[in-house]
């Protein structure tokens, strides 16, 4: 069986090592990929959004699976454009993959659909919104409508800051057409946690909860960036919270996406905050999360491709989606400066068991791997409680090197406190 996975992250890398644990799988084809793959699929210089080319490819290599990983391609339809090819997919459609596409489509859904989420107000001229934000509620939320490469929010803490953001986003353009719409949001505050969930849109079943850590620096300072390490499970989403998600949150999501005729096929992602009113959505995603993914696969004891192979037929129901007990950490390298100027092109010196290691931005010239990104690896380590996960995985750290590595020193530190 040969299988092709979109997409060039430490995501996607995890993806490609737990589809290779299926042993109908012969081939696997990575677009366009990173030099760091290599040695666990074939990585194809074709890029996530050229959906044309993968087309042509998928066609040509007679590819029997896909697996559509990132916003932008699910976006533009190319989940779409592969099954009218005849070629089946994991991921939603573009009618669904909306859900992330739009912060306004989402916003009003949960409205129309009692499904809890931060007061908003949403705005496509520049004066309304400036005008509105001299008596709005301060800190406050910006966000740009459509996708910004994670960086489309802003939490603003003074008026000056809110109204400097708006015009970034409206006048500026800083993100493109994303910011022609944007929702100006309440400022929630509470615990966050991440859920990943199955879906065919019949079924849906959550993945183990995760805590993300989205600022540069140790103890939650500096800039936000796509996301600099993970823990699972989330020590705050108790049973009964979970329940209440269930209830609340993601069987009315999915209803609700069924309701609008946008029927959503794949992981949809739930972004929540634990306000002291009860949880509340503060974003969806269409796809897998990323750093999430790192920790939440390798505590999946299922075949990954069976199950999105069941979703892509709607037949989740009859799979088997078994999670184990343990608890993981994700501690990311990235080149330091990262998120704003960095350098790459060094060196990556691993140690030679590296299959907790997930590369997300590197390139490979003869036999070195060099780093690529900003954030260039993920590493990741199982155990049977939380503390020895954080510990394995920073000694695990201790033995991978490239020259101005950068990591926070306290992830899963939190989650640890909260579990006292």
């Amino acid at each position: 069986m040969k299988v092709m996975v979109i997409g060039s992250g430490g995501r996607e890398h995890t993806i490609v090592r737990k589809i290779k644990e299926n042993k109908d799988v012969t081939e696997i084809f990575v677009l366009p990929g990173n030099g760091g793959m290599a040695e666990d699929a074939t990585c194809v210089n074709i890029g996530a959004k050229d959906i044309e080319g993968m087309v042509a490819f998928a066609v040509e290599n007679q590819i029997d699976f896909a697996v559509v990983a990132p916003d932008d391609p699910l976006v533009l339809g190319a989940v779409d454009a592969l099954e009218k090819v005849g070629v089946p997919c994991f991921g939603p459609n573009a009618r669904a993959a909306i859900l992330e596409g739009s912060k306004v489509f989402s916003k009003n859904l949960m409205k129309q659909y009692n499904i809890p989420t931060a007061a908003y107000e949403i705005f496509d001229n520049m004066e309304a919104a400036l005008t509105y934000l001299d008596t709005a509620p301060i800190p406050t939320v910006i966000k740009a409508d459509g996708l910004a490469l994670g960086k489309g929010v802003v939490i603003a803490m003074t008026r000056e800051e809110a109204k400097d953001a708006v015009k970034s986003m409206m006048a500026d353009k800083i993100f493109g057409a994303s910011g022609d719409h944007i929702v100006v949001e309440e400022f929630l505050t509470g615990p966050e946690v991440s859920v990943l969930a199955f879906t065919d849109g019949k079924t849906m079943i959550p993945m183990v909860s995760s805590m993300d850590h989205k600022r540069a620096l140790d103890g939650d300072m500096g800039l936000n960036t796509g996301g600099m390490g993970t823990i699972a499970p989330n020590p705050y989403y108790t049973e009964a919270i979970a329940k209440e998600c269930m209830e609340t949150i993601f069987i009315p999501t999915m209803e609700a996406m069924n309701q609008e005729d946008r029927t959503f096929k794949g992981c949809l992602y739930f972004g929540l905050m634990l306000t002291p009113n009860g949880v509340k959505v503060i974003e969806y995603n269409c796809r897998f999360g990323d750093p999430e993914t790192q920790v939440v696969l390798p505590l999946l004891e299922s075949d990954l491709l069976t199950i999105m192979q069941h979703i892509a037929k709607g037949t989740l129901a009859e799979a088997e989606v078994k999670f184990s007990n343990k608890s993981a950490c994700c501690v990311i390298m990235a080149s330091e400066g990262y998120p704003q100027k960095y350098e790459t092109g060094f060196p990556i010196t691993l140690p030679e068991n590296n299959e907790t290691i997930y590369i997300a931005g590197a390139k490979k010239e003869g036999d070195a791997i060099l780093s690529g990104g900003g954030r260039v690896l993920g590493v990741t380590e199982v155990a049977d409680t939380l503390a020895e996960a954080i510990q394995k995985s920073y000694a695990t750290v201790e033995t991978v090197s490239f020259e101005n590595a950068y990591y926070r020193k306290d992830i899963g530190q939190k989650a640890l406190a909260a579990e006292v």
